[in-house]
């Protein structure tokens, strides 16, 4: 279990990892135009690579068609919903939880499709494809980024990533002191 994780997304970590991929684009045309991405079953088959049966898969957005979810190995599938993408109705027989926007998910974690100006957490996102906006806050996890594999989050923290970060919390707290 990843104890970093807000006690309601715990369940996450229980019987495996927690894996974070953005940006799939499952068979979108418009995707073909401006980069080269494989076949629906080529991305399935290099974002199973990464992926255990008891592991959490968490697609920060743009799903392309949905149907292709279906073919990722995983224990539980979360989406955060981005700007390709059509309506949580559409998205609820392939996910086990959809949010429509950014998430925190422990003290210094945020989801989020967009990567979002911050300097208190590490903001773990997509959208930016082809453009690698990794800094001290944040991680580009579009597949075009990682070659389509998936962020391994327990990873991300035991190299110490959030160690460096001081939150909002804690800033919160240090200027009531002044």
């Amino acid at each position: 279990m990843i104890k970093t994780l807000y006690k309601t997304f715990q369940h996450w970590s229980d019987g495996g990892g927690v894996k974070i991929i953005s940006d799939p684009h499952f068979d979108d045309a418009d995707m073909k135009m401006y980069f080269n991405y494989p076949h629906p079953q080529i991305i399935c088959n290099k974002i199973n690579k990464g992926l255990k049966k008891g592991d959490t898969l968490v697609i920060l957005g743009d799903i392309g068609d949905e149907k292709w979810v279906k073919k990722l190995h995983c224990r539980h599938k979360v989406l955060i919903m981005g700007n390709h993408d059509r309506g949580t109705s559409i998205y609820e027989p392939y996910f086990d939880e959809i949010y429509q926007g950014p998430l925190m998910i422990a003290e210094k974690i945020l989801l989020s499709h967009e990567p979002i100006e911050t300097d208190w957490c590490l903001n773990i996102h997509g959208h930016t494809h082809g453009h690698d906006t990794e800094d001290e806050y944040h991680i580009n996890v579009c597949c075009d980024i990682t070659e389509f594999e998936p962020l391994n989050l327990k990873t991300v923290i035991e190299l110490g990533l959030l160690k460096q970060i001081t939150s909002l919390h804690r800033r919160a707290i240090d200027k009531q002191k002044e």
